[in-house]
């Protein structure tokens, strides 16, 4: 009977449909973003008071930001996924996204005043991130265990093989 290796839960989820959705939703809010900012976005700027300008500013750096990590997070994973770089190369201090939590960069009174597609960008980019944030710690911590070899025998045979050496001599 030949040996059972354990089942990779790290390979598992990078090859999952639940992946594939995530990955999905990220990039699609990705691009919302991009198309609010870019356009709805700068009518609904200019047409705020100078406080809340100043705040839309701040929140609009922070949306763009957290969803530059999560988009790069994203498709390091399906890299891994598709075979382009491996999961030790991905966890390499080159490849490495830091992920940092961030929270919204105005006070809640004030993020109340701020247009409702970016207050609504900004919180669903949160959820994602947490999400993220999660699988990465998911997946980091069970790295070095995927990292140890496996023993090819008990610790039984190691130590009798060692006496059968130390008595041959």
């Amino acid at each position: 009977m030949g040996e059972k290796q354990p089942v990779s839960f790290i390979e598992r989820l990078a090859g999952s449909e639940g992946f594939c959705a995530l990955f999905r939703e990220g990039m699609s809010l990705v691009e919302e973003a991009a198309a609010y900012l870019d356009g709805d976005g700068r009518f609904d700027a200019k047409a705020l008071p100078r406080t809340e300008a100043l705040a839309y500013a701040a929140e609009s750096m922070r949306l763009t930001t957290r969803l530059m990590q999560i988009a790069s997070w994203l498709l390091l994973q399906r890299a891994v996924n598709q075979g382009e770089l491996t999961r030790h190369q991905a966890a390499s201090n080159r490849h490495r996204v830091k992920l940092r939590e961030q929270e919204l960069a105005s006070a809640p009174d004030l993020f109340q005043r701020l247009p409702l597609r970016l207050r609504e960008l900004s919180l669903q980019s949160l959820r994602l991130q947490a999400r993220i944030i999660h699988l990465d710690r998911l997946i980091h911590a069970l790295e070095p265990a995927l990292a140890a070899p496996a023993p090819t025998s008990s610790p039984v045979e190691a130590q009798i093989a060692r006496l059968r050496a130390a008595f041959a001599q």
